[in-house]
């Protein structure tokens, strides 16, 4: 059997030669498109393609290893969590990943985790991956490590030094400020925030955009709620906030915890958006369904992912140039119900 060919069953599976005979173009072709090689046109790329995918045909991964010195796989380091904001963007990195031809090997840290960063990146080189994101990590202290692939990390500074390592996407500041400016442009005099845990970077950042837009305005900052990304830590947020006779206006670090403090703003005699306004961050699916629909800023997961990973795939397979300059995803604002110019009397709130 050839290099690169697979049989299953009984029944010949198709070869190279197959597929480059239906395609019209040589044996060498076929290999330099499957191996990922340079100069071969987009027209003849796709005939290759096509015909394979027409012919059932399937290049044995271990034998492309060999021809091309690349596993054609990427290890990914991603918190073990079900929030919505990690699993979304690591869905995005599988299909981005795949579109481009590189199998995932994924390996989940926790929180308070021994091993964290510095382990799962030592198992995946280990595994011979060819790069390696790390998506959306907490802040573990300094990592020292020394890795000899391309690094990607998205949505916090880099957390080890390397020469080949770039950061890249899910910037949580830009959104958060202008989270911030549409409450203050609404005519709120004061935007409360209820942040996210500060050992997130992404908490972080939407700390620091939500200060920015104040400090442009001149306004002054009051004091942050710090909740867990929960609906019931912005539950018990909403309560604390509610006695405030001053409270028009709170931007909650995610959905989750803005639903919650409608809640429990709700429970105190409050009306959203009446007497408070409430903007979130994610734009998760229930998000419009809430009573009111929740005005949110949504996260571009899978363009941040797929600008990502054309970036690694650059550093992994053209190690000797440039990388191409990188492209922001633009700040969505979905505006809903939750959100409103600030009332001229608070009521009273209930105990």
């Amino acid at each position: 059997m050839a290099q690169g060919e697979v049989r299953s069953g009984s029944a010949a599976a198709p070869r190279g030669v197959d597929v480059a005979r239906h395609a019209g173009v040589s044996q060498k072709t076929v290999s330099r498109v499957f191996n990922g090689e340079r100069y071969v046109s987009e027209d003849v790329r796709r005939r290759v393609l096509e015909a394979a995918e027409e012919l059932g045909y399937r290049l044995n991964s271990a034998a492309r290893a060999l021809a091309s010195g690349r596993t054609h796989s990427i290890g990914v380091v991603t918190l073990g969590t079900a929030l919505y904001g990690p699993a979304s963007l690591l869905i995005g990195i599988e299909r981005a990943a795949r579109d481009v031809g590189y199998a995932l090997r994924v390996v989940n840290t926790l929180e308070g985790d021994p091993g964290g960063i510095a382990g799962a990146v030592e198992h995946l080189l280990e595994q011979g991956v060819d790069g390696i994101v790390v998506s959306e990590p907490i802040d573990e202290g300094a990592v020292s490590l020394s890795v000899d692939v391309p690094v990607l990390v998205l949505g916090s500074p880099a957390p080890f030094a390397g020469p080949r390592t770039v950061s890249a996407g899910v910037g949580a500041e830009l959104p958060a400020r202008e989270a911030t400016r549409h409450l203050l442009g609404l005519g709120h005099r004061v935007v409360h925030h209820l942040a996210g845990p500060q050992r997130w970077f992404a908490a972080r950042d939407r700390l620091a955009g939500w200060r920015a837009a104040l400090a442009e305005r001149g306004r002054d900052q009051p004091p942050v709620i710090e909740g867990d990304w929960s609906a019931a830590s912005g539950y018990a947020a909403g309560h604390e906030l509610a006695s405030d006779r001053d409270l028009t206006a709170v931007f909650a670090a995610n959905d989750d915890m803005a639903i919650g403090l409608i809640r429990a703003l709700t429970e105190a005699g409050l009306r959203v958006p009446e007497d408070v306004s409430v903007i979130g961050f994610d734009d998760t699916p229930v998000s419009a369904y809430v009573t009111p629909p929740l005005t949110t800023v949504r996260q571009p997961f899978d363009a941040v992912a797929r600008e990502g990973l054309r970036l690694l795939v650059h550093a992994i397979e053209k190690p000797d140039t440039e990388l191409p300059p990188a492209n922001d995803p633009p700040v969505e604002l979905v505006l809903r119900a939750s959100t409103a110019p600030p009332p001229q009397h608070r009521p009273q709130t209930t105990d």
